[in-house]
């Protein structure tokens, strides 16, 4: 599978490429995508999925400034994914508003620990915008993670070597046997309390 925040223009699906140079900076440029069928079904392919549908990718590229550009946009799409559970089919709606800021004087962090901007909607303005890579990206991090069939649970396991007892989900909660204690210490501390010294 290739990934999508990294692949280039020429190995995704779905592209629709501005030339930053040729952008108009007085007006907005509107672009409109909706991948075909044959498309829908590589982007899936690529996000690694079992299907995409009604994709629809439709917004402006504008100036911010004297040098900066804005890419606005709404994604809408159906995505099925296999359920994290039980592998049945999940069908989910995504409806996201999509937002790129592209700054010509981008600053990335840097070291070797780096903290995730609050705004992580910036980026370096490249020579060229592609929205229908855009479009993918934004359907790949809007993607749910776990997706859940109804109804579909995970169930408990117990694993033990031979000879021995399983542990059991209700064994290693840590704080139950601390409650019990509590308990304990607020009783004898009300006894010792209630009979004083005459």
């Amino acid at each position: 599978m290739t990934d999508p925040m990294h692949a280039s223009s020429e190995d995704l699906p779905v592209s629709r490429p501005f030339r930053v140079s040729a952008l108009p900076a007085r007006k907005p440029t509107h672009f409109d995508i909706a991948p075909d069928k044959p498309a829908q079904a590589l982007v899936a392919a690529l996000l690694g999925i079992s299907e995409v549908r009604g994709m629809h990718f439709k917004g402006e590229i504008r100036a911010s400034g004297k040098h900066d550009y804005v890419l606005e946009a709404r994604l809408v799409a159906t995505v099925v994914q296999p359920c994290s559970v039980s592998l049945a089919p999940v069908t989910t709606r995504i409806d996201e508003p999509v937002i790129r800021r592209y700054l010509a004087d981008y600053a990335a962090p840097e070291g070797d620990e780096v903290e995730m901007p609050e705004d992580d909607s910036s980026e370096q303005l490249p020579e060229v915008i592609d929205a229908g890579a855009v479009a993918v990206e934004a359907l790949a991090l809007a993607l749910p993670l776990y997706p859940r069939a109804p109804g579909a649970e995970l169930g408990e396991v117990a694993v033990a070597p031979p000879g021995a007892a399983p542990l059991r989900d209700e064994d290693l909660r840590p704080f139950a046997g601390l409650a019990a204690l509590k308990g304990k210490l607020t009783g004898e501390s009300s006894e010792g309390g209630s009979g004083g010294d005459a």
